[in-house]
């Protein structure tokens, strides 16, 4: 008896020293992780304490119940920028890594593949470049992988292929190349001619997204069956699938041959590396000098405009700031495109600034028009030079560059207006005349927007995301997407103002007594609020059920619209009962709505992380109310004329 006891000490025990080694193992590999990051602005890693052994407290960090491995590390939107450290393999048991919407650089470590309990893997929205290791084909557990939103490049390697219970592969906007492995390569010797791998070979796949690379060949006819699948956007030979233009594809493939061709001569040359380094130098040596040179004729030249007192002369308009040693720098030529409007001009046309029609703490919105006949609002920025110091202003300056933004349902900037006497900082955009959707759906009657008028401005609307989710590097988010943010030119074409934004730069931490905080969270490009696109999506789907419904996204009488949605979303039979009662039940097509609502379903997912993108968003409608609509052309008079009346 006592030498079975002995026996179960002793197996607890080393049991006990094995955890506790696994445990040190994990500790050691977070840190090495926390290492590899070089800026954490938000302070997230504050309490990755290496003195403490127990991870399990840390931010981001799961662990399990059972033997306190960590089994998930969750860091979406934390601003962090650094590497993903190889040793991020070391923690065996981890089932969930997400590090989406931050500043990863450099590659995927090949380590990656020695997650063997991995379910689901999202480094998504970062700046990850080169290839994707076929080690990561050694995840058998994985369920999805994310990595959309980065600069990987090379082919996609076949052995993804071989992770039978993956649901999900989201690979959009990359540079990748090459055709899709549908199956083994017939070049490679197999041992087994049945040792399949390729993405036909994923039988579980219900999602795929591979849109925006550059991508060759044909599509392969099993990934054609998946439902949810967007294959956009790449150099496919076949019409099916609308492609990049020709001059991309036909470039990027001209970029890769060079690169080969220079990678070959190189090899040739072997020239010796003492020799190299020794040309490597003359040239530094030689561009310095040069740069030199340039910098002095430039200085020369300013101080000679300056001594002359010619102010048209001189390219930077400078403003002291309430700082000592802080001056404001003002760089026109970031906005060699974007008129430049006087102040006494934006006066005039605004009826002496009188003309307000928003305003907050940090903004005044006015309306006005300029001499030529435009009707323009003007965002004015309600802040002092006191407090505006030459971090915001390059904030400002990165700001107006992605106002400036090329789509028909997006709101054009027309002008900028930056003066020091008085001081000022106003945007001019072109100001759509009829309103905006929310004051058509609840404000007025709501009768001049017919179902299909309806149809047509939440095409229109998921459009204009496409273009800003997907086409755009990085993805542009808008800040406070609802209706009250869409406005309506005469022809009733919505055209988004994205207002909150600049609202959002004025509240942002640094500018002295308005927030306090610190001054260098300003320029951070990847802020959590503009970057989410997921968000986004949601209220996408918001706006939608405000078009079915004629209902406010919020109200006393009625409570929250999603809430109120959701019973009837979850029965089909019951979609009617969604429908706006001002609308006449005849011109409602009820296969269009079906549509709409199932895309309702897919954009409120409680999951961030399972609403689709844009792109399949505005497929999906596309494909289906268009078809929907020209059904109901066919079979009611009605419909023609009030389609009819939608489009003019």
């Amino acid at each position: 008896m006592s030498t079975a006891r002995l026996l179960g000490v002793s197996i607890l025990c080393l049991l006990l020293v094995r955890n506790s080694e696994s445990v040190s193992d994990d500790v050691s590999a977070l840190l090495a992780f926390k290492r590899a990051i070089y800026e954490d602005p938000l302070s997230t890693l504050s309490d990755w304490n290496s003195k403490d052994k127990d991870p399990c407290t840390w931010s981001g960090v799961g662990c399990s119940a059972f033997n306190s491995r960590v089994v998930t590390l969750e860091l979406s939107n934390s601003s962090l920028q650094g590497f993903l450290a190889p040793e991020i393999g070391s923690l065996r048991s981890l089932q969930k890594l997400v590090l989406d919407h931050n500043t990863f650089m450099g590659s995927i470590p090949k380590d990656i593949g020695k997650l063997k309990n991995l379910i689901e893997l999202n480094l998504s929205t970062n700046q990850l470049a080169g290839p994707i290791p076929s080690e990561i084909g050694d995840m058998p557990k994985i369920t999805k992988i994310d990595l959309h939103a980065n600069r990987l490049d090379g082919a996609i390697p076949p052995e993804v292929g071989k992770l039978g219970s993956l649901l999900e592969l989201r690979l959009s906007n990359n540079r990748l190349t090459g055709i899709i492995p549908a199956s083994n390569d017939s070049n490679k010797e197999s041992a087994n001619s049945n040792d399949q791998i390729g993405l036909c070979q994923l039988s579980q796949l219900t999602d795929i997204d591979l849109s925006y690379n550059f991508l060759v060949g044909g599509i392969p006819t099993c990934l054609q069956q998946i439902q949810r699948s967007s294959l956009v956007g790449n150099c496919f030979q076949n019409n099916d699938t609308s492609n990049r233009p020709l001059q991309q594809c036909e470039n990027e493939i001209n970029q890769d041959t060079g690169k080969d061709r220079h990678t070959d001569k190189d090899e040739q040359k072997g020239l010796p590396e003492p020799l190299w380094l020794l040309i490597l130098e003359v040239i530094a040596a030689v561009s310095f000098l040069c740069l030199l040179t340039l910098c002095t004729v430039i200085g020369l030249r300013r101080c000679r405009a300056r001594s002359s007192g010619s102010e048209d002369s001189a390219p930077w308009t400078r403003a002291v700031s309430w700082k000592e040693n802080t001056v404001i720098s003002i760089d026109d030529d970031h906005l060699i495109n974007v008129p430049k409007i006087s102040r006494q001009e934006l006066a005039e046309a605004c009826e002496d600034f009188s003309n307000i029609i928003g305003s907050s703490h940090e903004t005044v919105v006015y309306k006005g028009t300029l001499k030529d006949g435009r009707e323009i609002a003007v965002l004015s920025l309600s802040v002092s030079v006191h407090y505006w110091n030459d971090y915001v202003e390059l904030y400002f300056q990165k700001e107006e560059k992605m106002a400036r933004l090329s789509h028909e349902n997006v709101a054009k900037m027309v002008g900028y207006c930056k003066e020091s006497e008085p001081f000022s900082r106003m945007l001019v955009f072109q100001y759509p005349p009829n309103g905006t959707v929310y004051e058509h759906l609840h404000d007025g009657e709501g009768w001049q927007l017919s179902w299909p008028r309806r149809m047509k401005l939440a095409l229109a609307i998921a459009r204009a995301l496409r273009y800003l989710h997907t086409e755009l590097q990085p993805p542009f988010a808008v800040a406070a997407l609802t209706s009250s943010s869409i406005y309506l030119t005469e022809d009733y074409s919505p055209k988004i103002i994205d207002f909150e934004r600049w609202r959002h730069l004025v509240t942002k931490p640094g500018l002295g007594s308005v927030n306090g905080g610190s001054v260098n969270s300003i320029t951070d490009p990847r802020h959590k609020r503009f970057m989410d696109v997921q968000a986004n999506t949601f209220a996408f789907g918001v706006i939608l059920l405000e078009l079915i419904s004629g209902r406010a996204s919020v109200s006393i009488d009625t409570g929250d619209l999603v809430d109120w949605a959701r019973k009837h979303l979850e029965q089909p039979e019951e979609f009617g009962k969604l429908v706006d009662q001002r609308l006449q039940r005849q011109s409602v097509n009820q296969e269009s709505l079906g549509i709409v609502c199932n895309v309702v379903n897919l954009c409120i997912d409680p999951e961030p992380s399972r609403r689709p993108s844009m792109s399949m968003i505005a497929a999906i409608l596309e494909e289906g109310i268009e078809a929907s609509a020209a059904t109901l052309m066919r079979d009611s008079s009605l419909a023609w004329a009030e389609a009819e009346l939608a489009i003019s």
